[in-house]
Order: structure tokens, then C-alpha cells, then sequence
């Protein structure tokens, strides 16, 4: 419902509209995706974000974005394989429930730290076990304990996507599934892998975006804050 009071809440800065009231909304500010805006925008759209205090995090930013978000906030930290920038202030916190990633193939960890990384920054204790996919199906039975514990699991994989209905089959926390875009011609950039997924007849799996391994992430977030 409209409030008057509303915009008191975003910060009008003509290109953007700085959501500042998120933080209290959701648990953590405004997340800045980086595809789309000039380097000049995300660097003022985040020292905004970080002059109110708030933790900053930049999606799929670039090596050249960081370079100039780093002039202006010194504290900016890169992590090059999520492609992810992170402003802390301060040391976060972090739970006790913990979030377990698993990836189907070494290709799919790209998209697996994005979670990881924005996981970590949500301030939830974060644990990976790479390359265990349905090809190889003994690497994820010799793993079952470290499964076993999570409470949330994000599971990544790309090709043709089996590996969330095989873990879902296997364990009783809820499974996030991630696509991914990796694989042959037929894997249609991902399309195959979201498709498996969401025809998984295990249940308790749900489905984000292909690549969205930060959306991931924020779900893992709000079953565990719950």
C-alpha cells in the first residue's frame, strides 16, 4: 500500500533510486548489478549505499569496475571467479546454520561462488563440495554426511541438470537448484538444465534462473532467517 512517507525511503539520484529502506525490509541493502550501467553510475550509486552505512555488494562486475570502485572505496574487495565487489563495514556476523553448495562440474563454480560469496556476505557460514556430478556418481555418495548437515543446499549444475533430483532424492534439507549455461549446443545456454529441474520429481526442489547463483543465495537467506 502507497504511504506518503515512502519516499523518504529511496534516495532520487535521477539515473537510480536508492532503496536505502530495503535493509530493514529484506535484512540487507540494495544489491547494485553491475551489467548495463556505466562505471560512473555504479561507483556513485554505491558510495550512496555505503555513506548510510550499509554493507555494499555489486553483482557480475567487471575487473574495470572494481578498478574504479576502489578509488572511491578503499575497503572494496574482489572476489574474481563471482565476480563479485563487497564493501564491509565492519565483520559480519555470522549464524550458525549453515548453507552446503554442491556443483555438478568444475565449470559450474562460477556461478556456485556468486552464491557462496553473496551467501558469506549475508552473513551465513557457507560450505563447498565441487565436482560431484551424476557422472561420477560415487564422489556425491562419499559426500552424503557433509549433505547431511546442511540446512539449506544449493545445488549447481549445467548440461543436462540431473544432479538437484539426484541430492533431493538422497537428504531432507530444502534444494535451491541453479542452471547453469554450461554445456553442448543441445544444453541451449542452460535451457535443457532448467527444464530438468524444474521437472524434478524429487521433492522439496525449487528453481531459480539459469547463472542466477546470487538469487541462489538470497533464498537460501530467507528460509534460514525465517
Amino acid at each position: 500500500m502507497y504511504n506518503k512517507n515512502m519516499k523518504r525511503h529511496y534516495e532520487e539520484l535521477g539515473f537510480a533510486k536508492i532503496d536505502h529502506h530495503r535493509i530493514k525490509r529484506k535484512g540487507f541493502p540494495e544489491v547494485i548489478y553491475c551489467p548495463g550501467k556505466t562505471n560512473k553510475q555504479i561507483v556513485e550509486i554505491a558510495k550512496k549505499i555505503n555513506k548510510k552505512k550499509h554493507p555494499v555488494l555489486m553483482t557480475r562486475a567487471s575487473v574495470e569496475v572494481f578498478k574504479a570502485v576502489k578509488k572511491v572505496l578503499k575497503k572494496a574487495k574482489y572476489y574474481e571467479e563471482a565476480r563479485i565487489i563487497t564493501v564491509a563495514r565492519g565483520s559480519r556476523v555470522k549464524g550458525q546454520e549453515k548453507v552446503t553448495i554442491v556443483t555438478a562440474g568444475t565449470a559450474d563454480i562460477p556461478v556456485a561462488e556468486e552464491a557462496a560469496v553473496t551467501a558469506e556476505f549475508l552473513g551465513i557460514k557457507v560450505e563447498r563440495l565441487f565436482d560431484v556430478g551424476v557422472a561420477g556418481i560415487h564422489r556425491l555418495t562419499k559426500n552424503l554426511h557433509k549433505l547431511e548437515k546442511a540446512k539449506v543446499i544449493i545445488v549447481v549444475a549445467g548440461m543436462e541438470g540431473a544432479l538437484p533430483s539426484v541430492v533431493g532424492g538422497l537428504v531432507s534439507a530444502p534444494i535451491i537448484a541453479v542452471p547453469t549455461s554450461v554445456g553442448y549446443g543441445a544444453n541451449f545456454k542452460g535451457l535443457s538444465a532448467l527444464l530438468t529441474m524444474m521437472n524434478s520429481c524429487a521433492p522439496g526442489v525449487a528453481v531459480v534462473n539459469i547463472d542466477n547463483g546470487f538469487g541462489a543465495a538470497v533464498m537460501a537467506y530467507s528460509i534460514l532467517k525465517s
